[in-house]
């Protein structure tokens, strides 16, 4: 159990889908740790294993004084909406209004294969839907406008911590902001 450093934007592990937990042993419960410790200490919301370096489906969320954590998350999304403020502990410093479903079910399993559904809404939803984007290899940026997405790449190549060497690459999340959506920006 401890602080792992974390992925920053450039890191092409955070490009790419992250593979289905098969085993449920105790390297797993050793992630979900050292996810959880990270998170707390960095402090975020939420941490995905894509943003310690792990291409696993788990994610650890800690909102509202709740902690937890989810394997091989499946998510079914409310059609209304909520348009707010995201960062991401891998895009340091940077917050920008991105939109979302406003509900979320999530289904899957805890470290001990155990099901597991997490409903939530509000900052739990917007919570859920980034760190799953994050097992899709989709970033938050992704689901920026055109204009606040262009802002947000500037800010990224000009940021202290950018090593930025060429141009950012983008991906649509197969996930849409909201069932009735299909471009994957919720726009």
């Amino acid at each position: 159990m401890s602080v792992v450093p974390i992925r920053l934007f450039g890191d092409p592990i955070l490009l790419t889908k992250a593979d289905p937990v098969v085993d449920f042993d105790a390297e797993l419960r050793r992630l979900v740790s050292d996810l959880t410790d990270t998170m707390l200490a960095a402090p975020g919301a939420g941490l995905a294993a894509p943003q310690l370096g792990v291409g696993l489906r788990v994610f650890t969320y800690n909102v509202d004084g709740e902690i937890g954590h989810l394997v091989n998350p499946d998510l079914t999304l409310s059609e209304e909406e909520q348009f707010g403020p995201e960062g991401c502990l891998s895009i340091p410093g940077l917050t920008y209004d991105c939109r979302r479903a406003l509900q979320v079910v999530a289904k899957g399993y805890n470290m001990y294969g155990e099901p597991v559904v997490i409903e939530g809404s509000d900052l739990l939803a917007r919570c859920i839907q980034h760190e799953t984007d994050h097992l899709d290899g989709v970033l938050f940026v992704d689901r920026l406008d055109t204009e606040t997405r262009k802002a947000a790449m500037k800010a990224i190549r000009e940021a202290e911590w950018s090593g930025l060497g060429g141009p950012p690459v983008l991906k649509v999340s197969p996930h849409p902001t909201s069932p009735h959506l299909t471009n994957g920006f919720g726009l």
